[in-house]
């Protein structure tokens, strides 16, 4: 019997009866041999972490643009702590630990530079629209390496069914969508609060009454909230109380640090910078990278504007838009 079987054997032991299961997963669009040390989920875990893609969010916006300060939040950290969370309440609710870690560090490879605010651009821009999720989907399917990732139905369905209204098919991808909330929300809290953007005092306190009044006290309230009222059960749900209260801070967010007027200078000057970028490059799309080129055949142009520029970081949008677009001195050696 290998290590991979014994694995699988576990999981029929000791997992709930509602987690997904290893050796029942629908597979792979491209059939691969077998690891005799690794489970499926494992392998998509493995193949995610090792991807150019994860490791450019690492120079990618959380909220704050272009952060100089070491101690504010990225994409990548951001994924970490989504990872964090979502492995917590799928280990207290006996689900299976490795497809979710698997979902959560690939749910946002498909994010822009920029943040949301690149997003927005893109949606704009691209004839066909652009959602974050649907471009995490098509880096992991298409984009990352030759072929993309190849990973198991389960990964792709929570990848893409993680945002928003969005309901993924296993218990362990509407984990990490519940997950990836308790993270921003708290996480964006104490970035806009370290940053002089808002003051504890000014948050809901009656939330903050059901929640806790410590970052460390929302997060376990939150986390211990889902585990109670989804053990056992085919679903993942929050009691009506801490639902309501973690919706009072979601939208205090949006009201006084998403859409408040402290971005609209910086969010000008981004959407600035794509936009010329993106008509640069539909001009002229042979100076893309060559990977690009072969999409703008198969896809169109602006599908392949789209997807280069998706797939930058934060600097080097900056960097490129320098170099195309702002004048150099001139000199004789």
């Amino acid at each position: 019997m290998t290590v991979k079987d014994m694995l699988e054997k576990a999981e029929f032991v000791n997992l709930s009866e509602y987690a997904a299961k290893s050796a029942q997963s629908k597979g792979r669009e491209n059939p691969v041999t077998p690891d005799n040390t690794r489970t499926e989920f494992q392998r998509d875990r493995d193949r995610v972490i090792h991807s150019k893609g994860f490791r450019r969010l690492q120079f990618k916006t959380q909220v704050f643009l272009a952060p100089e300060g070491d101690h504010y939040r990225t994409r990548l950290t951001h994924t970490l702590e989504v990872a964090q969370v979502a492995r917590t309440i799928s280990r207290a609710l006996r689900l299976n630990e490795d497809l979710t870690e698997a979902i959560a560090l690939a749910h946002d490879l498909g994010h822009t530079p920029f943040g949301h605010i690149g997003e927005r651009t893109l949606n704009e821009l691209h004839p066909g629209g652009f959602q974050h999720y649907m471009q995490s989907l098509r880096m992991v399917d298409k984009l990352e390496g030759k072929g993309g990732l190849n990973l198991t139905w389960e990964v792709r369905d929570g990848i893409i069914n993680h945002s928003g209204n969005l309901k993924a098919a296993t218990l362990e991808g509407m984990v990490v969508a519940r997950s990836d909330r308790i993270a921003y929300i708290n996480h964006d809290i104490d970035d806009a609060i370290r940053a002089g953007l808002i003051f504890q005092e000014q948050l809901p306190q009656d939330a903050l009454k059901v929640l806790g009044f410590t970052h460390g006290e929302r997060i376990n309230t939150m986390i211990t909230d889902i585990i109670q009222n989804s053990q056992d059960k085919p679903v993942i749900s929050s009691g009506a109380e801490v639902q309501e209260a973690t919706d009072a801070l979601r939208g205090f967010l949006f009201k006084n640090v998403y859409q408040d007027s402290w971005r609209s200078e910086e969010e000008v000057k981004c959407d600035f910078i794509l936009k010329r970028l993106f008509e640069y490059f539909t001009k002229d799309p042979e100076k893309m990278p060559s990977e690009f080129g072969l999409i703008a055949q198969e896809e169109g142009v602006p599908r392949a504007v789209a997807d280069f520029i998706a797939s930058m970081t934060d600097r080097y949008a900056i960097r490129l838009f320098r170099q195309l677009f702002m004048p150099e001195a001139f000199s004789i050696l």
